[in-house]
């Protein structure tokens, strides 16, 4: 359980409202972290702050926010300038509209959080909001300030509760147009649709987290532990195909069906030969006549 939580308000929907704390959904594994060495010496870099003018050495604790509004001229910040501006969705989360589940494209999710009760005032209210939310299949839109910046939050009911992710705005995604240009207009086969969505139907199953393994990580920590062991591990990769436009699409989709193209072709070829047999014996028959 993370050591505490993120944001501390009010969740308001009309004029009920239920205090309620956001805490992180997500937490930070024991991932592969590596330091840079010196390896003349195998001694660890050290890091330090310095001031840019007089290479003074500080520590991070002495120090204070700065805006820089000229070329090196800052406007210096204190947390009372930053308490001044505060609004209201920095102790409020408001809800403001509700949307159909669908609506929001997931490019658009951000972080995710747990929005949980904070303390035993307004519990009812919270679990009448999660049973609301989640029989009518909607998401809350609200608005909350994380870090010195408001961002808009999608809450949606959960097993057990409520969950809350950051949207991203606009302007904060890449343009699509410009990456993915006519890829999805290129005229289809409707036979070849039909076949992968045979392909889909196929394989389609049911979520597994177990499927997210980090298998770069997997073989990391193999390499790691092989070295610490002074042997030594094959991480050759398979070759890859080569990259061409060249290829029987429809028979690619035929085969992953298995059904091959092979197969296919040999049924019309099987005509002539019955017809070539029939002349063959009918020759006999015209020497006897």
């Amino acid at each position: 359980m993370p050591a505490r939580p993120i944001w501390r308000g009010h969740l308001r929907l009309a004029l009920v409202s239920s205090p309620v704390a956001l805490w992180n959904a997500k937490h930070e594994r024991s991932a592969i972290r590596f330091n840079l060495i010196n390896p003349k010496t195998g001694n660890r870099i050290k890091m330090t702050t310095v001031d840019a003018g007089t290479d003074e050495e500080l520590q991070r604790r002495d120090l204070v926010k700065g805006y820089e509004f000229q070329k090196d001229r800052y406007l210096l910040l204190t947390d009372d300038d930053f308490d001044s501006v505060k609004v209201e969705s920095s102790s409020v989360m408001a809800i403001e509209k509700f949307v159909e589940v669908n609506s929001i494209d997931p490019i658009y999710y951000a972080s995710s959080y747990y929005l949980a009760p904070d303390g035993e005032a307004g519990r009812d209210v919270y679990a009448v909001l999660h049973q609301a939310i989640e029989e009518t299949k909607r998401v809350a839109l609200a608005r909350v300030v994380i870090g010195q910046r408001e961002r808009t939050i999608a809450v949606r009911a959960m097993s057990g509760g409520l969950v809350a992710h950051t949207l991203d705005e606009t302007r904060d995604i890449n343009d699509a147009q410009s990456i993915l240009g006519d890829a999805a207009k290129v005229k289809t086969d409707p036979e070849m649709v039909a076949l992968a969505k045979q392909l889909i139907d196929r394989q389609t199953t049911k979520y597994d987290p177990s499927d997210l393994e980090d298998r770069y990580e997997t073989r990391l920590r193999d390499m790691i532990d092989a070295k610490l062991k002074g042997e030594g591990i094959d991480l050759s990769e398979p070759a890859e195909p080569e990259r061409t436009n060249v290829i029987d699409l429809m028979a690619a989709l035929k085969k992953s069906l298995g059904e091959p193209a092979a197969k296919e072709a040999a049924k019309p070829a099987s005509k002539p030969k019955r017809a070539a047999a029939a002349q063959t014996t009918a020759k006999p028959s015209r020497k006897r006549a």
